[in-house]
């Protein structure tokens, strides 16, 4: 079952890279990798396709050059591509056997939930990761009983006003944290041209791959019948 399953990854980050890594690793034989963005020298601390061999690849490249290593067997089709409702008509999604939502944007998660639903896919998304230190508080439920997390929160709001119902999810009820800010940056001071300064969340190496690996985990089950 899982090597003839197809599974569709949005999001190659600190969470999407841990899911590509354990689909291929326990045999799924069809990934479709979806990701805009190339490995950054920032990445290296949580991301397990980040290497300083990698740095400045495409994700989806060092993302499948890393599942073909491990399973050269694995059809991989990369999608090099920012999803959005504009772009979603590029990864169709008919005849996957999987969905699985690891981007951050709320936009994009809600167009990937719909059109699985849409097309008849099991879909699993992942909620927020950043400004977390626990692993052993992630949880696996659905986006209805999600509770203290940002992100989930404005999930139900925007899925309940699409009538978009049991969705599965990773998330924490972790509160988060707020990451301390160096002294040279302190104050409410704009960022260049005028706009409020945005404070980037701060991450860890085992808080996005312990999201992962559940969803993959989750994924797996599924497929195989096992849950």
């Amino acid at each position: 079952k899982l090597r003839r399953a197809h599974v569709v990854l949005f999001g190659l980050g600190g969470v999407g890279g841990y899911v590509a890594e354990a689909l291929a690793r326990a045999g799924v034989g069809a990934l479709t990798l979806v990701d805009d963005d190339r490995v950054a020298e920032s990445n290296l601390n949580r991301q397990i396709i980040a290497l300083t061999t990698t740095v400045g690849q495409p994700k989806t490249r060092a993302a499948a050059q890393r599942v073909l290593a491990i399973n050269p067997a694995c059809r991989v089709v990369e999608k090099e591509l920012f999803y959005t409702p504009e772009t979603a008509d590029q990864v169709p999604l008919e005849g996957a056997d999987y969905v699985v939502d690891a981007v951050d944007t709320v936009t994009a998660k809600l167009e990937i939930i719909a059109r699985a639903k849409a097309a008849g896919v099991p879909v699993i998304s992942c909620m927020g990761t950043g400004n977390k230190l626990h692993p052993e508080l992630l949880r696996l439920s659905v986006l209805e009983k999600t509770e203290g997390c940002p992100l989930a929160r404005v999930m139900r709001r925007e899925c309940r006003a699409r009538g978009l119902k049991n969705i599965p999810v990773v998330y924490s009820p972790e509160a988060p944290l707020a990451p301390a800010v160096p002294p040279a940056e302190e104050g409410p001071g704009p960022q260049r041209g005028g706009a409020p300064r945005r404070q980037t969340p701060g991450s860890v190496s085992f808080v996005p791959g312990a999201a992962g690996l559940i969803l993959a985990g989750k994924v797996v089950r599924d497929i195989t019948g096992m849950e």
